[in-house]
């Protein structure tokens, strides 16, 4: 009966150790890490654009409110490329969640198979330890035994518990492993789900706006034609540009600034904790040499031996719990610095080193592939052009000119859906007309990343490319800088 019994202890403890470890309550569906990052990140774009509407309005004061055909166009191509992009990047983050998700399917893979292997091991352990009778420390200490017998014994039973302790914590830690595994599994389908919704829903805005882009068009084409030969129009359209570069140009000196005093205040910050932990340290260390100092120092001292009659003195093992795994401690949870910098703040400060940009002069490639069918300098119904316009394909794709960070990208007056890159020691690049911007402000970007789609936003006639080079706002000739 009492064998029974402890087989069925033994049994019991196995099975409440498995379950414990792999088990875990379900509730309610949870937000996926991807809104949560979404609704990060949309947060801090409202700051930023937020700082470019404040930017738009101050320009907008210094000119008439006279009517312009193109502003019926307006709302519809924004929306276009919004949706336009919103495919774009639902697409891309389509292939990684699904790379995620077979990764995930792999990996749960072999972690069944290694607790399979560690369950099966740990039943061994448990057939073996009651095989050999269930001795432990407290029989061995109370068997009046010869001590070194003991002692060594002891030391024994001290590999088998810590090896056991090993398996047990390495189950564990497979068995939530799993579970984490099992979260993440739904997690990234849950996020499939999304995305597979709101691509539904972004070509559904994307029909409706090309047909209701399409009607505008067509009622507003004759007032168009008229309006892009007014001399007083294309006027305002430069003077607007060139308000929006100045602007941004300012806008930008004040974010490096910015970020440079955040750079500065991050070193103090990791200066002041390497000290910290160095200090930590140095008092841990003093405190390990003068603990085994003290040792030695017992060790050393004679033993006096017992007087005839005495009893023997007790033998001392060490402590039953000193081969216990230590349990880490909980890291504290980051609190936020008030004094770091507001992500608004710094998002559009220049990456890249100051005067590279500048190196690559008439070594750059053109940001789309076209004939060029206005030049620097050239006559356009009584104003010359400050940049090149490139004739090319709708729905091309036009490259950043090189490194650098997007500081503005909407819809202009003039220029339609404009993306305009900081290069850096202010030299900026203006791209106009697009049908799609794919990049958002803040974001930095790779010579020869995609940036936009070519169109013919903003009132233009033939799709194409506007394209200027700007430094400290004075345009510079475009030709001198890139292999056409």
């Amino acid at each position: 009966m009492k064998k029974q019994a402890s087989r069925a202890v033994l049994a019991f403890c196995l099975t409440a150790l498995i379950l414990a470890a792999s088990t875990a309550a379900h509730g309610a569906a949870k937000p996926t890490e991807r809104s949560k990052q979404k609704a990060s990140a949309e947060a801090t774009r409202a700051g930023i654009q937020q700082k470019l509407s404040t930017l738009k309005r101050d320009i907008s004061r210094t000119e008439s409110e006279k009517e312009n055909a193109a502003d019926t166009l307006a709302e519809s191509e924004e929306a276009i490329s919004d949706a336009n992009r919103a495919l774009r990047d639902l697409a891309a983050e389509q292939g990684g969640t699904n790379a995620r998700l077979r990764e995930l399917e792999t990996a749960q893979e072999k972690l069944a198979a290694t607790i399979a292997a560690q369950k099966k091991q740990l039943a061994s352990l448990l057939r073996e330890h009651y095989k050999a009778g269930n001795e432990d420390r407290i029989k061995l200490l109370l068997s009046g035994d010869n001590p070194n017998r003991i002692n060594r014994d002891l030391q024994l039973m001290a590999y088998v518990s810590q090896a056991q302790a090993r398996l047990l914590a390495s189950l564990r830690g497979n068995l939530l492993a799993v579970e984490t595994n099992r979260e993440q599994t739904q997690n990234a389908k849950d996020e499939l789900e999304e995305i597979g919704a709101e691509q539904q829903q972004q070509k559904a805005v994307l029909e409706t706006e090309k047909i209701r882009r399409a009607a505008q068009l067509s009622s507003v084409s004759s007032k168009l034609a008229v309006q892009r030969k007014e001399v007083g129009n294309l006027e305002r359209d430069e003077q607007r540009l060139a308000g929006l570069v100045d602007k941004l140009t300012r806008l930008i000196q004040e974010q490096a600034e910015a970020a440079a005093a955040e750079q500065r205040r991050l070193a103090v910050v990791a200066a002041a904790r390497a000290r910290a932990e160095a200090e930590a340290k140095a008092l841990a260390d003093a405190r390990k040499k003068a603990a085994r100092e003290r040792l030695a120092r017992e060790a050393a001292k004679p033993v006096p031996k017992p007087k005839p009659g005495e009893p023997k003195p007790a033998f001392k093992p060490d402590p039953i719990d000193a081969d216990e795994p230590k349990v880490a401690a909980k890291p504290a949870t980051p609190q936020p610095d008030p004094a770091a910098a507001r992500p608004a703040d710094i998002a559009l400060a220049p990456t890249g080193t100051d005067g590279a940009f500048a190196s690559l002069r008439g070594q750059l490639r053109p940001p789309v592939a076209g004939r060029v069918a206005a030049k620097f300098g050239a006559k356009r119904e009584g104003v010359t052009w400050k940049g090149v316009f490139i004739k090319a394909a709708a729905g091309a794709e036009v490259s950043a000119l090189a490194d650098g960070r997007v500081v503005y990208a909407g819809w202009q007056r003039g220029m339609g859906n404009l993306i305009v890159v900081s290069h850096g020691s202010n030299y900026l690049a203006v791209y106009a007309n697009n049908e799609t911007l794919l990049k958002r402000v803040g974001a930095a970007v790779k010579a020869g990343d995609p940036i936009a789609t070519v169109g013919n936003t903003g009132g233009n006639e033939e799709s194409g490319l506007y394209f200027e080079i700007r430094h400290m706002a004075k345009p510079l000739d475009p030709a001198s800088w890139i292999k056409f």
